[in-house]
């Protein structure tokens, strides 16, 4: 009898622990990288078809990694784009733009060479780098553009 009573309370338990588990792993978000598509960038970034000048239309300062499936740099930066994600996670945004799939929203930018990160704060103008940058340089540019104080 008592082995039955140990056992349940055994199960109840393991039974709690998943489901605590199942529940905190639904609400954290999967990727801290939002991926845009032409219409969302234009709501969530800049809306190119109605402004001539720079418009954020963001809340928080936003990083957009303008990237392709078959840009070696790009493939190598994708890791550092999410650690970077991860980080500064409630601080900053994280998008990323699939250059193969938004042409249109590439070619609007002027997007010529990938990858292309484009550093927006939520006042002023955005600045970009081209080609694949190391983390450090990265976060120097995070601090001194987007969290400026």
């Amino acid at each position: 009898m008592r082995h039955n009573n140990m056992k349940k309370l055994f199960t109840t338990i393991l039974l709690t622990t998943i489901t605590a588990y199942n529940i905190c792993t639904a609400i954290e978000p999967k990727s801290k990288v939002i991926h845009l598509d032409a219409e969302t960038f234009k709501k969530k970034v800049f809306n190119y078809e109605i402004n001539k000048q720079w418009k954020y239309e963001g809340k928080k300062p936003a990083i957009v990694d303008f990237h392709a499936s078959w840009c070696a740099p790009c493939r190598q930066l994708s890791p550092i784009i999410e650690e970077i994600a991860r980080e500064y996670y409630g601080k900053i945004i994280v998008y990323k733009v699939d250059t193969d799939k938004e042409r249109q929203l590439s070619d609007s930018l002027g997007i010529q060479s990938l990858p292309t990160i484009i550093f927006i704060p939520v006042k002023g103008q955005p600045q970009a780098t081209m080609g694949l940058q190391p983390k450090d340089t990265l976060k120097k540019i995070i601090k001194n553009v987007l969290l400026k104080k």
